[in-house]
Order: structure tokens, then C-alpha cells, then sequence
């Protein structure tokens, strides 16, 4: 741990956009989180009625107000690397924007959730706020994977809000992934004599046929619709360029409602691709909105804001696993997430803390679970 000399300091009196700044101006790429982590714990840990909980570089802060209700605010402290050639620390205000990495993906999310944990000191609900590292890389690190997996009891409750960045809209949910090989198989020849072998690349054809062919579908869950996907996104195959080759790999994506369970995704690309050899490389289920829900639709009538599904995969879907319905809600617009460029508007920040604080404050609210 550093010293309290050495380490970042967070003022939670600053408006979100400067908080923003400050939050983005710690470098925290994915791995190495040790820095904001203690700087959110450091920042939260000076307010009054808050349960705080330092895990590895997660860091969870809950109300106990005893609400029948208990809603989720989640984020991740994580960002991708940053650009050599165009620096993109520290931050700064270009006109109407404040550019930086994270600025989209997703530390605006982090500021307002630190503005709410320290500013809305009665709550209409419990709360609970979590702030968790290795979003942007492989699943097996992430801290929220591993708190749902090992300690759920932290982030139970009956509702949650990831602040992904959303350009201000909500969007419910989110879809399955799952990506398989589709392989084919040849035999090996010169390719002079292409008779003495068998193309398994040519056979590759009746793959890719049948994804041209294939018609998505549009799937309605709980009043939002999700469109499906079946894409090739990568293809291998041979060993030189004078041989018949003997294998071809066809990567395929499939982007599933989240009607649909990993295991029925699984059976649906198999019967695709009936007489194929398929191997499963990765199956991340979906999650459901749960619009139907009273604490879902107490959010959605305080935002004002419109709904739309999300058509990519977050990490909603794990509070889906554990049975908390979730959706996404932040600033920033998620098509510049990574970008070089990465920025936001700034009226945006403010926005977003302005949406949530009617939500958390609505008066006279009595939901049941």
C-alpha cells in the first residue's frame, strides 16, 4: 500500500466532470489498479454510513438503512492501455468535451457513482456500490467475476445499474456471445496434382453458404428487442502455398438473445452447422432486463430517458447469473470507447449524476422486491 503521502487523492466535493478528470488522471490500466483502487477506498471510507469492503482492487460500499429494497450500482475502474503516439493522459477540455482515456470507458461512470455515495445520504433505497478491476480484459480476472463467484452475498440485491457508457440513453440487458470453429477436413497434396487431395478450404464454401443464408432473428424480451447475429469473423487453413491444404478453421460469432440459454445458443449453432466438426471456444450467457420489475420501472419513470436494448455483452450479465436483472446507464458514447480520441461532453457527466440522483431520491417510493 503507498503512503498516505504518496497516494491519489480524491475530493468527492469536486462537480462530476472535474471529478471525472481527477479519476481519469490515475492511470489504471487493466492489471494495474492497485493506485485508484486505494483512492476509491481511501475517499469512501470517510463517509458516514457507508459499510465499506476492500477485496484484492474491488471495492464495495453499502448502505444498511434497512429499505425493502436493494439496488446495485456497479463500475469498473479499468481501462485499456494508453496510445504512445497520441497522448491521451492527463486529461484535459477541448471546447465542449473532456478528452482522455476512460473519459468514455467508463471513469465518468465512476465519478458519479462516487458523487452519489458521498451526496445522496438518503437513499430510497439500500445501496450498494461496486467498483471492480480487469473489466477490459480476459474474463477469468475480472473482479466481478470473481466477488459473484466467491463472496455473492456483497452484491446481492433486487435490481442493478452498470454505468457503461450508454450516450444517455438506458439500454436493458444484453446479448449471449458464443464463438465456435467450424472445421473442415481435407487430405493433403501437391498442389499441381490437386487430384491426389481434397481441399478442405473449397469445403470451407457450404460453411460460409450457410451463414449468408441464414436469417437472424428479432427477438422481444420484457418490451425490448434484440437483434441476433451469426457472423465468420475469422478463417485459417493450409500450410503453404503450394499444397493442397488438409484443415480449414471458420471462427464463428453468434450474438444470442438473451431469451436464450447458453446451452439452447450451443445446440441452435450445432443444428447450423449439422455435419460440421464444431468446437465451442467461448459461451458468455445474456441477461434480461427485468422492465417488468417494479424497481426497474421506478428507474426508468425517474430517468425520463429512452430505452433501448443493448445489443453488445457487459457485465449486467453477471448479475443476471446471480439473479439480479440489470441494465446499463452512463455517460459517454460507447462508439469512442478506446478510440484514441476517447471523449465525452461534458454536460453529459452532469447529466448522468442528475438522472441517478432522481432515481435514489424519488420521494415517497415503496417497492417491493
Amino acid at each position: 500500500m503507498p503512503s498516505a503521502a504518496s497516494q491519489p487523492w480524491l475530493d468527492l466535493d469536486l462537480d462530476a466532470v472535474a471529478l471525472t478528470a481527477a479519476v481519469c488522471d490515475i492511470e489504471s490500466v487493466s492489471g494495474d489498479e492497485a493506485a485508484i483502487a486505494d483512492a476509491v477506498h481511501a475517499a469512501l471510507t470517510d463517509i458516514s454510513g457507508l459499510e465499506v469492503v476492500r477485496d484484492g482492487n474491488v471495492v464495495i460500499a453499502r448502505t444498511q438503512l434497512g429499505r425493502p429494497t436493494r439496488v446495485v450500482i456497479a463500475g469498473h475502474l479499468d481501462t485499456v492501455p494508453l496510445t504512445r503516439h497520441t497522448p491521451n493522459l492527463p486529461t484535459r477540455r477541448v471546447g465542449d468535451r473532456l478528452v482522455g482515456r476512460g473519459t468514455v470507458d467508463m471513469k465518468g461512470g465512476v465519478a458519479v457513482m462516487l458523487r452519489l455515495a458521498a451526496h445522496v445520504a438518503d437513499p430510497a433505497y439500500d445501496v450498494t456500490y461496486v467498483f471492480y478491476d480487469c473489466e477490459e480484459i480476459e474474463s477469468a480476472r475480472n473482479g466481478l467475476r470473481r466477488i459473484a463467484a466467491e463472496r455473492p452475498d456483497l452484491i446481492a440485491g433486487d435490481f442493478a445499474v452498470l454505468m457503461e457508457p450508454t450516450d444517455g440513453a438506458i439500454e436493458g440487458g444484453c446479448k449471449g456471445t458464443l464463438r465456435v470453429e467450424v472445421r473442415t477436413q481435407g487430405v493433403a497434396a501437391h498442389s499441381a496434382r490437386p487430384w491426389a487431395g481434397h481441399n478442405a478450404i473449397h469445403d470451407a464454401a457450404e460453411v460460409l453458404a450457410r451463414l449468408t443464408a441464414y436469417q437472424p432473428r428479432v427477438v422481444t424480451v420484457d418490451g425490448l428487442d434484440y437483434h441476433e447475429a451469426l457472423q465468420a469473423v475469422l478463417v485459417s487453413g493450409g500450410t503453404a502455398t503450394n499444397v493442397i491444404p488438409d484443415r480449414c478453421v471458420v471462427t464463428v460469432n453468434y450474438r444470442y438473445a438473451p431469451d436464450r440459454s447458453e446451452e439452447a445458443a450451443e445446440d441452435h449453432v450445432r443444428e447450423v452447422f449439422e455435419g460440421f466438426e464444431v468446437t465451442v471456444t467461448d459461451n458468455a450467457g445474456g441477461a434480461r432486463p427485468g422492465l417488468d420489475l417494479p424497481a426497474a420501472q421506478a428507474f426508468i419513470a425517474a430517468l425520463n430517458l429512452p430505452v433501448r436494448a443493448k445489443e453488445g455483452w457487459t457485465d449486467v450479465a453477471r448479475f443476471a447469473a446471480i439473479g439480479v436483472p440489470a441494465v446499463n446507464f452512463g455517460p459517454g458514447d460507447p462508439l469512442l470507447a478506446h478510440k484514441d480520441d476517447e471523449s465525452a461532453p461534458i454536460s453529459q457527466y452532469t447529466a448522468a449524476e442528475a438522472a441517478m440522483r432522481r432515481w435514489l431520491t424519488q420521494p415517497g417510493v415503496t417497492v417491493a422486491p
